[in-house]
């Protein structure tokens, strides 16, 4: 009856968000496709010197996993997997940072979200599948309203502690001159509990890339259909690739993440 009364009533906004995220991933998708991939190699590895401060052995190392990537033909699907990650990534800190942000200045919003959030992160990643599939049907779309869903808790719970942290004085001082709460946010809170809010950053995407295999289960595709096939077949030699090749993407991923902060520091 649940079920009957959403899809009756609110329809017509899950099929216009399904439609979104499918043109959206699927736009993604073509951008990176379009790049060659010696190009876009070059750029992963340029983009990884820059931010690891001209960290000629991690650029390198880059450019090796992705090659690897490339030479086992499995590009294409490694593509869509980072379309699904990006999107998913993006999304889950759309919502789940500027609902940090109010929950470090509200404690009735922080008490409620507590027990939604230890849900979130107890629940087994599976379940999070069926409301998906239920109201999304199956391929790409419900792979990444799960994701969002699975992801989003660490940001938020990081987001809060970082603007919780920021010491009583520098509050002080910013009041003492009499800033607006949006200029104390702004240019106190978040640049001090930046370095916090990116851990946070850093495991949404981890963890948005660890759903990408569960997703497969509902057709999300991508290097996870790749392992998912190879269990099925019981094919070692599929499912090490693909999974191999995730590690490469989640190590690269988790490389930029961290060496962000300490740029956002230096300023």
């Amino acid at each position: 009856m649940l079920v009957d009364g959403i899809e009756e009533y609110f329809g017509w906004l899950l099929d216009g968000a399904s439609e979104g995220l499918r043109y959206l991933v699927g736009g993604f998708e073509d951008l990176l496709l379009s790049i060659p991939a010696p190009v876009l190699i070059l750029l992963a590895s340029a983009l990884v010197w820059f931010v690891t401060r001209r960290d000629i052995r991690l650029a390198g190392l880059t450019a090796l996993g992705l090659l690897l990537i490339w030479n086992l033909e499995l590009w294409d699907l490694a593509m869509l997997t980072l379309a699904l990650v990006i999107i998913s990534t993006i999304l889950a800190l759309a919502i789940s940072i500027p609902v940090g942000i109010a929950a470090a200045g509200s404690e009735p919003l922080n008490a409620a979200l507590r027990p939604a959030l230890d849900l979130m992160q107890t629940m087994p990643s599976f379940v999070y599948l069926i409301p998906a599939v239920i109201f999304f049907g199956l391929g790409s779309v419900p792979g990444i309203i799960a994701t969002v869903v699975f992801a989003m808790p660490p940001a938020l719970r990081l987001t809060n502690l970082g603007i919780r942290q920021v010491p009583r004085e520098l509050i002080e001082v910013a009041d003492a001159f009499g800033t607006t709460p949006r200029q104390k946010l702004f240019k106190v809170q978040l640049p001090v509990a930046l370095p916090t809010i990116m851990a946070g950053v850093n495991q949404c995407i981890m963890l948005a890339l660890s759903m990408t295999v569960i997703a497969s289960m509902i057709g999300a595709g991508g290097l996870g259909y790749q392992v998912l096939v190879g269990i099925q077949r019981v094919d070692i030699g599929m499912g090490f690739e693909a999974g191999l090749a995730i590690v490469i993407i989640a190590i690269i991923l988790d490389r930029i993440t961290q060496n962000l902060v300490p740029q956002h520091e230096n300023r």
